[in-house]
């Protein structure tokens, strides 16, 4: 990782939520996959084939995105293409990319929002 979850900012970004969160840590990519191998991956690049919201997503599968100023490796992308996704962007080569954070709410929530929102409140009580 290329942060630390003792981070008081950190902590601070993810409010009340922390005691909710089931937290792993693995000592390499290669520990993560062997324990879930038998589950989707998809990587997130801006390079990549296939938008977010065109893939069907199930309960247990992954979501891997790089560094925000570097992506991930190219041989993760090469390997899995049709695992790669992205999400539209302006065409302009001059146009940053979103922040990672963003990136992650988006792709999460499609996923989320393909799985009926399973686990979280649909309505106000109001």
């Amino acid at each position: 990782m290329g942060f630390s979850t003792d981070d008081k900012y950190l902590k601070r970004a993810g409010l009340d939520y922390w005691d909710m969160l089931d937290i792993y840590y693995y000592d390499s990519f290669k520990e993560f996959l062997k324990k879930h191998n038998d589950s989707n991956l998809y990587f997130a690049s801006k390079k990549a084939p296939n938008s977010y919201h065109e893939m069907n997503y199930s309960k247990n599968d992954f979501f891997v995105f790089g560094k925000e100023t570097a992506g991930l490796p190219e041989k993760f992308l090469k390997n899995n293409l049709n695992k790669t996704i992205r999400i539209p962007m302006v065409a302009d080569k001059n146009a940053r990319s979103l922040n990672l954070a963003n990136s992650v709410a988006i792709v999460l929530y499609e996923a989320l929002r393909q799985l009926n929102f399973s686990g979280f409140e649909k309505y106000s009580n109001i």
